[in-house]
C-alpha cells in the first residue's frame, strides 16, 4: 500500500539490543558474527555452504543456486523501522559470512518512489521487501519479473494464502516471509482483561481516557489498512475484482463501517490521526488499548511497555474483517538476466524465507509472524504472534489485482477528512470512489 507503515516507525523507537539475531540465525559457527556489520555493504563470503532449501533451520545459504558458477553480488532494499534494522543486519551478515556469494542491503525510505524510478530506468536492487499488495500492479508494469523456472524452494513450503499471494497470473515473482494484520494491544498496566466486545472496549476506554493528563484511550492510527477491520464489519469492502461492482468503498455497508469507528474510536483517540501521534501514545505507556500490527511490537519491547495482544472485540450487528497482508521478497526487472548477480539474490531470497532459526527468532523478537509451513501452529511461537495469527485467519488478504494500487491513496484521504470533521462519512467515502475511478482512467 502507499502509506508506508513501517517507515513512519521509525521516528518513534531507538535501536534495542534485545533484536540482535546473530547466534540464532544458523546452526553453523557464527561466533564472528555480532551483529556490528553494517548490513548495507557487508561481504565475507566464505563459500562454505552449497546448502539445502527445506527450511531445516540449518542456515545454509539457500541453495546456492549456480555454484558451479563465479560468484554473484546482489543488492536487496527494505523499510524498516528502527527496532528492526539491527536483526536485518545481522541477517545479511549471517548469510554473507556462510555464501560465496555476497548481498549488499539498504533502508529506503520512500519505498514507492524509490522501485517506481529507479527500477524502469534500470539501477533498481535485485530484490526488495513489501506487502504483496504490489504483486499485479508492479508484475504489469514490468518491475518485477517470473522466477518460477529457477526456483530451489517449492511453494508447498509456504501457507497457501502465502503462495497465493506471490503469485499473479501464474507467475512466481516474489518469496513469502511473513503474515500481517492489525489486532488489539493492551496496556497490562491500565487494563486488567481483554473485551471481548467493542462496547466492552468503549467502557474500558472512558475510564482511561484524560486528553487534560496525556492519557488516552485507545492508540490508533486512521488510515485505510488499519481500518479496514470495522469499514469491512458489516458487508463493505473496498474493492474486489470478482464482484460485478468492483469499486465498494462508497457502498452503504462500507459508509456504515466508518461510522461505527467514528463513533467508537475517535472519541478516545488523540486528535491527530496520522501513524506516529497515534502510535507514540500507547508506546509511552499513555493509553489503555493500540490497534496495530507485529511490526510495532519491537517498538514496545524497546520502550519496556507491559502489554498483552488480543483478539479484535467483536462489532454489534457484524464481524470483524481486517485487511492483511505477506511480507516478501520480490524478484525486481534486474533479475530477468541470468548470472551471478540473480543467483546471488535467489540464493539470498531462499535462505532467508526458509531458515527456521532466523524466523523463529524474528518471532520471539519483534513479534513476526512466519508463513513457513514447517512453523505456523508451533508451539514454540510467542503467544502474541500466535494471537496475530489467529486474527490474520479471521481477516481478508489485500488484493493483488493491479487496480488495487490506486484505491490507497483516495481512502487515506477520505478518512483523514471525515477524522478531523470535515466532511461526513458518507461524503469522505463518495469522494474517494470519484477520486479511485479517475485515477483508473
Amino acid at each position: 500500500m502507499t502509506t508506508n507503515r513501517r517507515t513512519l516507525l521509525k521516528h518513534i523507537g531507538g535501536t534495542s539490543a534485545l533484536l540482535a539475531v546473530v547466534g540464532c540465525i544458523s546452526a553453523q559457527k557464527q561466533g564472528s558474527s555480532d551483529g556490528s556489520g553494517s548490513g548495507d555493504g557487508q561481504s565475507g563470503s566464505n563459500g562454505s555452504s552449497a546448502g539445502d532449501t527445506n527450511g531445516s533451520g540449518s542456515g545454509t545459504a539457500g541453495n546456492e543456486s549456480g555454484s558451479a558458477g563465479s560468484a554473484g553480488s546482489a543488492k536487496a532494499w527494505y523499510s524498516l523501522p528502527e527496532p528492526e534494522i539491527p536483526a536485518r543486519k545481522s541477517a545479511i551478515k549471517a548469510f554473507n559470512s556462510q555464501s560465496k556469494n555476497s548481498l549488499k542491503g539498504a533502508d529506503i525510505s520512500d519505498m514507492e518512489k524509490k522501485t517506481t524510478s529507479a527500477i524502469p530506468a534500470g539501477q533498481g536492487a535485485q530484490t526488495f521487501e513489501w506487502a504483496h499488495d504490489w504483486v499485479g500492479d508492479y508484475f504489469q508494469r514490468g518491475f518485477v519479473v517470473d522466477q518460477s523456472d529457477n526456483l530451489g524452494v517449492t511453494l508447498d513450503s509456504f501457507t497457501s494464502a502465502a503462495a497465493e499471494a506471490i503469485q499473479f497470473e501464474g507467475n512466481i515473482v516474489g518469496l513469502p516471509h511473513a503474515a500481517e494484520t492489525v489486532t488489539l494491544i493492551y496496556n497490562t498496566d491500565m487494563v486488567d482483561e481483554a473485551p471481548k466486545t467493542v462496547a466492552d472496549m468503549v467502557s474500558m476506554m472512558k475510564e482511561h481516557h484524560d486528553p487534560s493528563n496525556g492519557t488516552y484511550g485507545l492508540s490508533y492510527p486512521f488510515d485505510p489498512y488499519y481500518t479496514s477491520a470495522w469499514l469491512q464489519a458489516f458487508g463493505g469492502y473496498y474493492f474486489d475484482p470478482d464482484k460485478e461492482q468492483m469499486l465498494g468503498v462508497n457502498k452503504k455497508q462500507t459508509v456504515r463501517g466508518l461510522e461505527f469507528a467514528l463513533e467508537n474510536f475517535k472519541p478516545y483517540m488523540p486528535n491527530d490521526p496520522k501513524y506516529e501521534p497515534q502510535a507514540a501514545a500507547f508506546a509511552a505507556g499513555n493509553a489503555a488499548f493500540a490497534i496495530n500490527g507485529p511490526w510495532y511490537l519491537a517498538t514496545l519491547n524497546e520502550k519496556g511497555v507491559n502489554y498483552e495482544v488480543t483478539s479484535l472485540p467483536s462489532p454489534d450487528g457484524g464481524t470483524v474483517k481486517p485487511y492483511t497482508g505477506i511480507t516478501m521478497w520480490y524478484f525486481t526487472k534486474a533479475m530477468e538476466e541470468s548470472g551471478a548477480d540473480t543467483a546471488a539474490a535467489r540464493s539470498f531470497i531462499e535462505w532467508y524465507v526458509t531458515n527456521e532459526d532466523h524466523l523463529l527468532t524474528l518471532a520471539k523478537d519483534q513479534g513476526v509472524i512466519p508463513v513457513l509451513s514447517s512453523l505456523v501452529g508451533s508451539d514454540e511461537l510467542p503467544s502474541e504472534v500466535q494471537t496475530f495469527s489467529q486474527t490474520v485467519k479471521q481477516g481478508v488478504p489485500m488484493p493483488t489485482h493491479p487496480k488495487m494500487n490506486k484505491v490507497w491513496p483516495g481512502m487515506e484521504t477520505a478518512l483523514i477528512s471525515a477524522f478531523n470533521g470535515d466532511s461526513t462519512a458518507k461524503a469522505a467515502l463518495d469522494q474517494a470512489a470519484k477520486t479511485i475511478r479517475s485515477n483508473w482512467e
